[in-house]
């Protein structure tokens, strides 16, 4: 009797042992890939982000005028929430799934300053965030996306952050000292083509020093606390919903999950779409609680994260947990970001912010005018152009349907094209080729 009892209890307490030893076999797994390469990669994306996004989201959240609580919880809660999901997907997929908040997004919600007020505008994100909930549940996200060609959407976003450009012109010629030298600096980044280097960061450094060399007004002002958490008012409204909520989801899945996605399907990777979708929108909605904005999939990430400099194919997700592990440093520093943002010259921060969204505009561009669709790309960029309000809804939403009109009277055969599913012939883009050997692996999808 005994003996049954001891091999009883033996049996029992052997039954949760596989449960275990897979954790830590899985557990070895990730930590065997840990590499240098991967390492390293992370590091410059981390870089990228300090310098490429940070300065444009400061200056942008400085058009609204928020008190220092509220910019300094809209700051913490986009890139917490950034990081602890680009961690969890990594360890999920094994794929270097980078997800931050939507710079084009940004800017877009920027030129909208004193025509929607901040509660109608978080609450336009909270609806966009429920929306590409939905897309990603129910598996549309994809075919939605595919009735709104990317080179209208590209020429409406164009359009869009064109005055944050023509700023940073009128700001260098008002200010030749600190935005020149800033201008130079980023120039002289683009010179030296060092992925490690990106042309921001010399532009940051060099107008940091000329800032320092003329800043007359004693010792800065920096608050280095904690950051603050705030739960902003939010109001919803149709105007708002259509003005705001539709551009921020074609914004958020179509740059982030047609191109950084695109981009990593172009390596090789099976790429979850519907639950990376889910995701953004969640992220989405718990930024916009706490006074932040839409997610995205990092366009500008990928490419250095997902690239065979970045390590083995199957390890490069390591890349993407050191970056994430990164940027936690920035979600605490928020408080001494925007106090840096009372003290910094208003031409260091617009030209600065000017520079950092010049590619976005520059592929912006590429993409309207090499498009067999640019007719209907243009006139978007022009109307996008334009302040106006019609009808309660600003010109953002007018350029899409004003490009898709153009194109379906002029342009009617590629459009119909491109909605048969062939848009790759019509965009006539250059993608990253897809590796011919990729080393054996498995990739979990969704």
């Amino acid at each position: 009797m005994s003996v049954v009892l001891d091999r009883t209890r033996i049996a029992s307490g052997y039954s949760s042992l596989p449960a275990w030893s897979s954790a830590a076999r899985a557990a070895r797994a990730v930590l065997q890939d840990f590499n240098a390469a991967a390492v390293w990669a992370g590091l410059t994306t981390f870089i990228w982000y300090a310098v490429g996004m940070v300065p444009v989201q400061v200056s942008v959240i400085g058009k609204f005028a928020l008190g220092p609580d509220q910019a300094s919880s809209w700051i913490f809660i986009i890139w917490f929430s950034g990081a602890i999901s680009s961690i969890a997907l990594s360890l999920a997929y094994r794929q270097p799934i980078p997800i931050t908040s939507t710079i084009p997004g940004l800017i877009f919600m920027g030129a909208l300053a004193g025509q929607h007020s901040v509660p109608e505008l978080l609450g336009a994100n909270l609806l966009a965030g429920v929306l590409m909930v939905l897309l990603g549940v129910t598996g549309v996200g994809g075919w939605m996306l595919a009735l709104l060609p990317m080179p209208i959407a590209m020429g409406m976003l164009a359009g869009s952050i064109l005055p944050d450009l023509t700023r940073a012109v009128a700001a260098t010629t008002s200010d030749v000292l600190v935005a020149g030298a800033t201008v130079s600096g980023y120039l002289l980044g683009r010179v030296l083509r060092n992925q490690r280097v990106p042309p921001p960061a010399v532009a940051l450094i060099c107008g940091g020093v000329a800032v320092f060399a003329t800043y007359q007004g004693g010792t800065a002002p920096i608050s280095w606390s904690l950051p603050s958490v705030v739960l902003p008012p939010m109001e919803l409204s149709l105007s708002s919903f259509i003005a705001v909520s539709l551009p921020m989801v074609v914004l958020s899945m179509g740059l982030g999950n047609v191109q950084g996605l695109g981009f990593l399907r172009g390596q090789g990777y099976r790429v979850p779409v519907n639950t990376v979708t889910c995701v953004l929108g969640i992220n989405s909605i718990v930024n916009v609680f706490f006074g932040g904005h839409a997610a995205i999939v990092s366009r500008n990430g990928l490419p250095i994260m997902a690239s065979p400099d970045a390590g083995p194919h199957a390890a490069r997700y390591w890349a993407n947990i050191v970056a994430a592990v990164l940027t936690l440093s920035i979600a605490l520093a928020a408080g001494p970001v925007v106090s840096l943002l009372g003290i910094l010259p208003y031409s260091y921060v617009v030209t600065l912010a000017g520079l950092a969204i010049l590619p976005s505009f520059q592929n912006a561009m590429e993409q309207t005018l090499s498009s067999k669709l640019s007719l209907g790309a243009i006139i978007a960029f022009i109307v996008a152009a334009t302040p106006f309000s019609f009808l309660g809804i600003t010109s953002a939403f007018w350029a899409i349907i004003a490009g898709l009109t153009a194109s379906f009277v002029a342009e009617r055969p590629d459009l119909l094209e491109y909605w048969r599913g062939d848009r790759a012939a019509v965009e006539d883009r250059r993608e990253p080729p897809v590796p011919t050997a990729i080393p054996s692996m498995q990739v979990r999808s969704a």
